[in-house]
């Protein structure tokens, strides 16, 4: 049974085309993400404020989901976008409180 990742001990894991994804790779994604999501919030509320078709909520929390939390936040409150919304609002800090642990139980599991 083949591994989808391996990791070696000079804290690099590789994929399955034998790419080398490390730390510094994985923070420019994280930054990649959290910009997306900050444009998305800011695109959607101009795009509500002119009346046109608009970005799902499921879109905008997909984007906080995989790692844009900081930057959904960071955009929601700069552009008072979706602060009233409460399955919304429920929703992202359901999201965030799951990366919290994930991040808690990553930190004990590879200390």
């Amino acid at each position: 049974m083949a591994t989808r990742c391996r990791r070696r001990s000079n804290g690099l894991t590789f994929d399955l085309l034998g790419r080398a994804i490390g730390p510094f790779e994985i923070l420019i994604a994280l930054l990649a993400v959290n910009l997306a999501a900050f444009a998305a919030f800011g695109i959607d509320k101009v795009l509500a404020e002119n009346k046109s078709r608009r970005i799902s909520e499921a879109t905008l929390l997909q984007l906080a989901f995989f790692g844009g939390i900081g930057g959904a936040y960071a955009g929601r409150s700069l552009f008072r976008h979706k602060t009233r919304k409460q399955p919304f609002s429920t929703h992202l800090g359901l999201i965030a409180g799951f990366q919290l642990c994930a991040i808690v139980f990553a930190a004990i599991y590879f200390w």
